[in-house]
């Protein structure tokens, strides 16, 4: 994991399917659970939703929540 990869949680929309333009973040556990059966797409993409799936099924969400508040880095 990337030190910048929670911030990209919060910040990149998911791109296609169902959910296009919501948050990664945001994205519902059963729909990341449905790419974890179906396989990951490759390259960051991928990797942020693997991500979001463990945060997710270990109940850690709210560890989100300070660096939705925060400004963005420069």
């Amino acid at each position: 994991m990337d030190a910048q990869d929670l911030q990209r949680l919060v910040t990149t929309p998911m791109p296609y399917g169902k959910y296009q333009g919501r948050l990664l973040a945001d994205l519902p556990g059963a729909y990341l659970a449905w790419f974890a059966r179906k396989g990951f797409p490759p390259g960051q993409l991928g990797r942020l939703l693997a991500l979001a799936l463990e945060i997710d099924h270990n109940g850690l969400s709210g560890l989100l929540d300070p660096l939705r508040q925060a400004p963005p880095r420069r």
